[in-house]
């Protein structure tokens, strides 16, 4: 599936993912490959990106969590996510 994680000022991630955590207002949400289309907002926390790898260029927006597995963690304030069709927008800050 397909994630692009965007801000006001830059391009947080845009690729291949496996699967994507998410800080929701109720607690935690998993979105996998297949999901149903969804459109939430997000509260403060981690959006973790299960996946592979990232290409280098987005590398350095993200910590690992894991060594693992290849979980890979970027912390928000607040955003929303639109998911339909095995792609997805997160826009956050």
């Amino acid at each position: 599936m397909n994630i692009k994680i965007l801000t006001p000022e830059y391009v947080v991630f845009e690729g291949e993912v496996n699967s994507v955590l998410l800080p929701g207002k109720n607690g935690e949400f998993h979105i996998m490959k297949n999901h149903a289309g969804i459109v939430s907002s997000l509260v403060g926390g981690k959006v973790k990106l299960y996946a592979n790898s990232i290409n280098e260029a987005f590398a350095k927006n993200f910590t690992k969590e894991n060594e693992k597995d290849s979980v890979f963690s970027y912390p928000i304030k607040s955003g929303v996510i639109e998911f339909n069709h095995d792609k997805g927008i997160i826009l956050c800050e």
